[in-house]
């Protein structure tokens, strides 16, 4: 078992890095992760009349599946700190007729605007990366504060257990380390972030972006 390395420290600002890539995100989510989305929204497993929320939602794919699926007695909130983001996903939602069932908030995930035990679900896909090492415990903490008991949580990013020796993530690692603003986010261990916070993990899932680029999908409970 390869032996466990640092995690880098995040030197980019989550605002200023995707209000510059807003203008081109929507492709990079339609396209680029389209496979994630599908299989991070299969272990979600939502169900009409739900409730639940993504956070960092940038143009809104998964909002769109996520409100069409809970349907017209459900409700879909979301979470994104870049304004931007916030309107390219109201307006995808309402070409779509979906507005009603959804309320988008720009805001931290640090800090978030919803009372205690509000949502069935939540999903969080390429996010938590993005945060700097003392805040993921912060971020995870306060979702856990706002699911429902035995809420589920659903969490994609890079990781860091099982790639330490990977040539793809240490070049990413090292654009991270020199252009920040660009690369922002860094691999994590992300189910030891998960058991130090309190989860139950149910279920983990390793995909490859363009058959190169690990992601890892793990499924959990808040109890």
């Amino acid at each position: 078992m390869p032996r466990k390395k640092e995690i880098l420290r995040v030197k980019g600002k989550i605002k200023e890095t995707y209000t510059m890539f807003s203008r081109f995100y929507g492709f990079l989510e339609e396209k680029f992760e389209k496979g994630l989305r599908k299989r991070a929204l299969a272990h979600l497993v939502l169900q009409k009349g739900e409730t639940a929320l993504e956070i960092g939602f940038g143009t809104g794919c998964a909002l769109e599946q996520m409100a069409e699926v809970v349907g017209q007695t459900g409700r879909i909130y979301g979470i994104d700190i870049t304004p931007r983001m916030v309107e390219l996903a109201r307006k995808r939602l309402r070409r779509k007729g979906l507005s009603g069932r959804a309320e988008l908030t720009e805001g931290d995930a640090r800090d978030m605007p919803y009372p205690d035990n509000q949502f069935d679900a939540v999903l969080m896909a390429s996010v938590l990366e993005l945060f700097d090492t003392p805040e993921i415990p912060v971020v995870l903490k306060e979702v856990k504060r706002v699911l429902k008991p035995e809420g589920r949580l659903v969490v994609a990013s890079i990781p860091k257990e099982g790639f330490e020796d990977s040539k793809v993530l240490t070049l990413y690692e090292w654009l991270h380390q020199k252009f920040p603003k660009h690369a922002s986010c860094r691999p994590i261990y992300l189910e030891d972030s998960l058991k130090y916070t309190g989860y139950r993990i149910t279920k983990a899932e390793v995909l490859l972006l363009a058959k190169i680029f690990p992601m890892k999908i793990v499924s959990a409970k808040t109890s």
